[in-house]
């Protein structure tokens, strides 16, 4: 559980780390278009170059990348067998009668586990080097012209950002009470499925307890502090967009371009 980046910050003065965090929320939307517009296996190197290069100006460690696709493992393990069976095809490679393996059923499994892997590195390639309160700012920056529909721009960013921030923290959380149990003599390991299910609940009861203890001090924290909403709030630091951002937009509107022109010339 400690291994889930989903939600995590790691501080730098990277290129990515400087750059406006509504450009960043932008070029992961070009990122997730990007990634589903593919429909061939081997055009997925575009979208995967991208977040290479996004990897390196960033300098984050590929670690975090690799521990982010941790919780996902037995999800993309269901749905690449879960593709075998129901994909058809017809190059048979085995016939059991009740069944056959085929060679598009490999190459579609193979196909959206990378696109899964891609998404999922992506979105955490953005928390990573956005801290949750410039994240709220973007985000709310993107959603106040909904403003005039009566949208709670300001509510809205402000839930999904303490949602995603208190992540790792409740993973955090989970691993404590889970070692604290063992400590007692609880088994987490034995048994059948069933028995496991039921040996989660000393951790989920005082998981509620602390996760409602943690979401009243914070309220609690927000009044003290005279919190209203977004009316009137001023912010230390003031978005603007600067070259850096212009480019980052630029480049990703490349790969974005290079993928549909790959895709027309090369069907």
């Amino acid at each position: 559980m400690r291994d889930i980046t989903l939600g995590q910050f790691v501080a730098g003065n990277s290129v990515i780390h400087r750059l406006d965090p509504r450009t960043k929320i932008g070029m992961m939307i070009l990122y997730i278009v990007m990634t589903f517009l593919v429909k061939k296996i081997w055009l997925m190197t575009v979208p995967f170059a991208y977040l290479v290069l996004e990897l390196i100006l960033s300098g984050i460690s590929l670690r975090y990348i690799v521990n982010s696709l941790k919780p996902i493992r037995f999800l993309l393990i269901f749905m690449f067998i879960l593709n075998l069976f129901f994909t058809k095809g017809e190059h048979v490679w085995l016939d059991l009668g009740f069944w056959q393996l085929t060679g598009e059923a490999v190459l579609q499994s193979f196909f959206l586990s990378i696109r899964i892997i891609l998404l999922v590195a992506g979105a955490s390639m953005l928390t990573l080097t956005t801290s949750p309160i410039a994240l709220t700012d973007g985000l709310e920056k993107l959603l106040s012209p909904l403003k005039i529909f009566h949208f709670p721009a300001h509510e809205l960013a402000m839930m999904m950002t303490i949602a995603l921030r208190f992540v790792p923290t409740l993973m955090d959380e989970s691993e404590k009470i889970r070692n604290a149990q063992m400590s007692r003599g609880a088994d987490f390991e034995s048994g059948n499925i069933f028995k496991r299910v039921k040996s989660m609940i000393p951790i989920l009861i005082p998981l509620f307890v602390s996760s409602f203890r943690k979401a009243d001090e914070l309220a609690t924290a927000m009044e003290s502090r005279c919190y209203h909403g977004g009316d009137g709030r001023t912010r230390l630091h003031q978005l603007k967009f600067r070259k850096e951002d212009l480019f980052a937009i630029l480049i990703t509107l490349v790969f974005v371009a290079s993928l549909i022109v790959a895709m027309i010339l090369l069907p």
